[in-house]
């Protein structure tokens, strides 16, 4: 069961990574990357003649996860039948060939499979279709899923996307070294980006442990995830900016702390050379497999103003030949009953909050038995949603990290962030 959950959290690492990175981290336990070309995978042995097929276009599962729900909706199902057209675990070509089909007009692909930051640029361009009636007939509200998930599909003041699986940056802390009256904070969420600083200077070289925090600070993707949530999804540049080079500038965390990517971050906390880390799920899984200290010295929280969203979405593509059936199965999938397949034979996050207390969840998953997790899991915050993400993150890259080096001055910088977020 431990090797199970290990190989499902390093799978969720790979989506991760490639949401926050300029190409996906290889990985040895990533599902197995296609040459290229589409292979559909019927979910069922024969597809009955008198139902509907309908098409979803998403990256491999080397879990059972994805099969099992697509097999559960069948088995509900006697109006329609879906097919798995398996594409390529590359996020970048992934994405390159569903704006190729897109922009071809194709209907070849009824629901598809998008990481959380594509949306903005596939719902501007008029790829994805709304679903804000959909959800008004069903009765669903957009409370009802993981907030970051649902914030990363608007656009516009429509609603665009349902969570697939979510990802979320978290804080993972040594129980063993923090206090309890602290700990008490940190899992309620209660305490402050100052708090933090404050606590990572006081427990620094305990237990052996030289840094007292890390976190992604390189000039790359998972730079403005920090940012993000530095900010409090850019509500406060200046304050949220001034309190990240705080962060870069204290003793409390490694000289080189602005080369720092998700790699080295894991390798130092599962290591036992720093108290607290900010990063994603995957790591609780390499504590359990690769670590020097133990799940038993860990503990989770939330940051402070929200942990930025990853994973993928659903999304209905504007062309579908069969939308109501592309909305059963994508209604069936974020649902209560789909999440709950995905998660308890998959290992995946969530992302439809009722189920967090699932017992059956719960027990599937021994992360999502942790109140400080669930508290993160409930408090995730969407990156900025944009019809030209890639362009809009270089720019903020740039900005962020010339100012956290001390190239530039917070005025100049705020100014450049704020125009790269309105253009």
């Amino acid at each position: 069961m431990k090797k199970w959950i290990a190989l499902a959290l390093a799978v969720v690492m790979v989506f991760a990574m490639a949401a926050c990175s300029q190409s996906p981290a290889p990985d040895a336990d990533a599902p197995p990357t296609d040459n290229g070309s589409d292979a559909t995978a019927p979910a069922t042995d024969a597809t009955p003649s008198d139902k509907t097929v309908i098409t979803f276009a998403a990256q491999g599962d080397s879990t059972p996860g994805t099969q099992a729900v697509l097999d559960a909706f069948n088995a509900s199902q006697d109006q329609y039948t879906v097919e798995w057209t398996q594409m390529t675990n590359d996020s970048g070509s992934m994405r390159d060939q569903l704006i190729t089909s897109f922009r071809a007009g194709s209907s070849d692909y009824d629901v598809v499979s998008l990481d959380v930051v594509w949306a903005g640029e596939f719902a501007a361009a008029g790829y994805i279709e709304p679903i804000d009636s959909y959800m008004r007939d069903a009765g669903l509200s957009a409370a009802d899923f993981n907030s970051g998930s649902m914030a990363s599909g608007s656009q516009a003041a429509k609603q665009y996307t349902l969570p697939f699986f979510p990802d979320l940056g978290l804080l993972y802390f040594r129980s063993d070294i923090v206090s309890p009256d602290d700990a008490a904070k940190l899992v309620a969420g209660n305490y402050t980006w100052d708090d933090l600083l404050a606590m990572a200077k006081a427990y620094k070289g305990q237990e052996g442990a030289a840094d007292g925090i890390v976190f992604q600070a390189k000039q790359y993707e998972g730079l403005i995830c920090n940012a993000n949530e530095f900010t409090g999804s850019w509500s406060d540049v200046q304050g949220g900016l001034t309190t990240m080079k705080a962060f870069t500038d204290s003793d409390a965390t490694p000289a080189d702390i602005l080369n720092y990517t998700e790699a080295e971050t894991h390798a130092s906390f599962i290591n036992g050379n720093s108290v607290f880390a900010r990063n994603w799920p995957y790591q609780y899984g390499m504590i359990k497999t690769d670590g020097t200290i133990t799940t038993d010295q860990v503990s989770f929280a939330p940051l402070p103003l929200g942990g930025s969203v990853g994973g993928w979405l659903l999304a209905i593509n504007a062309n579908s030949a069969n939308k109501d059936g592309a909305w059963a199965l994508m209604d069936f999938i974020a649902g209560p009953e789909g999440q709950k397949v995905l998660s308890t034979q998959g290992g995946y996050l969530p992302g439809y909050n009722a189920v967090l207390d699932d017992p059956d969840v719960i027990a599937s998953n021994e992360m999502l038995g942790s109140e400080g997790f669930q508290n993160a899991l409930k408090t995730t915050i969407a990156r900025p949603v944009s019809a030209n993400y890639s362009k809009l993150s270089d720019d903020l890259q740039l900005a962020i990290h010339k100012y956290l080096s001390g190239s530039a001055d917070i005025d100049s910088t705020v100014s450049a962030v704020n125009t790269a977020l309105t253009n």
